[in-house]
């Protein structure tokens, strides 16, 4: 068995030397292997299995991990992640008020770049235009720092950018055809299974920082009245709930990737054609709401600058840009 369990504690060994058996490993073997007693053995035993690990015990065949515990601490992320720089320091809370507050914070001490803030349980949560973010257990809320070396008006961007690998990662992990509602909804079954808030600190012209707070509907299985015909989840689409740090580890992944060709140009050009083969909305007629007025045009799609590309009955074509209107699908959410 190989060794790689530098700098893990006592118990991350043993949780170790589980998973990398596929049949029973004996406790003799566990003493030996780490120097410990029998009953030391058994106690991190129990303390495993008190954090949700399924583990067997046989005499005279020793323990046996069958099953795995959905959490999306850091070791659990890390056993999935392949990213250069993104996610390669996570933060964790079981619980907390946002993680969109504790990013912010990390950003005013200077943590370091592609800093993750990942937490099970959100009592302040926050969506748009100052709406709680209901945030109940089993779902993933996170919040990405970064520090783009963009203009200002660049930085609503990293919006879309955030919407792309979503709903890559989740096709990817779950099948689930999910799209984009322009311009950082992703949807599935014509319902949302993700937010997304970015919020930064700037000054007159540059970012000193950037948080992108996301939060994805996973393994919650009800909604409240007033959001139940427009809020779905993972578990609800597929009929089986999904293993977390994966689905985090997938999304840290096409972030990166994506993230990396917007600051290549500073813009969505080398994105813009996949936003749209995502857009839910393209080629479809959608209401436009601006100023308390209503006007039904055809979404074509979104440019480099990630402004949405309108079309009226008669050809003419503007842009409409997130934040200054709001755009609904004529028969329901999208």
């Amino acid at each position: 068995m190989s060794d790689n369990n530098t700098g893990k504690t006592t118990k991350e060994k043993i949780l170790s030397m589980l998973e990398q058996s596929r049949d029973y490993v004996s406790g003799q073997d566990i003493c030996d292997s780490l120097s410990l007693s029998r009953t030391a053995v058994w106690k991190h035993i129990n303390t495993l299995r008190a954090e949700g690990y399924e583990i067997a015990s046989v005499n005279n065949r020793g323990y046996k991990l069958n099953g795995m515990p959905d959490i999306i601490n850091e070791k659990c992320i890390r056993d999935h992640l392949h990213t250069k720089w993104l996610a390669q320091n996570v933060i964790y809370y079981e619980e907390t008020d946002s993680s969109n507050n504790k990013a912010k914070q990390l950003g005013e001490e200077g943590e370091k770049d592609g800093t993750v803030v990942v937490v099970d349980r959100q009592t302040a949560g926050k969506g748009r235009r100052g709406k709680n973010w209901i945030s109940p257990a089993g779902n993933c809320y996170f919040s990405i720092l970064l520090y783009p070396d963009v203009r200002v008006d660049r930085a609503s961007m990293v919006t879309l950018v955030a919407a792309m690998a979503v709903s890559e990662a989740v096709r990817e992990v779950t099948g689930i055809d999910t799209r984009i509602k322009w311009p950082n909804d992703v949807v599935a079954g014509g319902k949302k299974i993700c937010g997304i808030l970015t919020e930064s600190s700037t000054d007159m012209e540059y970012i000193q920082y950037v948080v992108v707070g996301i939060g994805i509907n996973c393994n919650q299985k009800k909604f409240e009245n007033e959001i139940k015909d427009m809020a779905t989840s993972i578990s609800l689409e597929t009929g089986k709930d999904v293993e977390r740090a994966k689905l985090l580890a997938k999304v840290f992944e096409h972030f990166e990737r994506y993230y990396t060709l917007y600051l290549e140009t500073e813009d969505l050009s080398k994105l813009y054609d996949r936003y749209n083969e995502l857009l839910i909305n393209k080629d479809r007629d959608v209401k436009i709401i601006e100023n308390g007025r209503e006007r039904i045009m055809k979404a074509i799609g979104i440019n480099e600058v990630g402004a949405l590309i309108v079309e009226d009955s008669d050809g003419r074509q503007e842009t409409v840009i997130s934040g200054e209107v709001s755009v609904r699908g004529l028969y329901g959410y999208v």
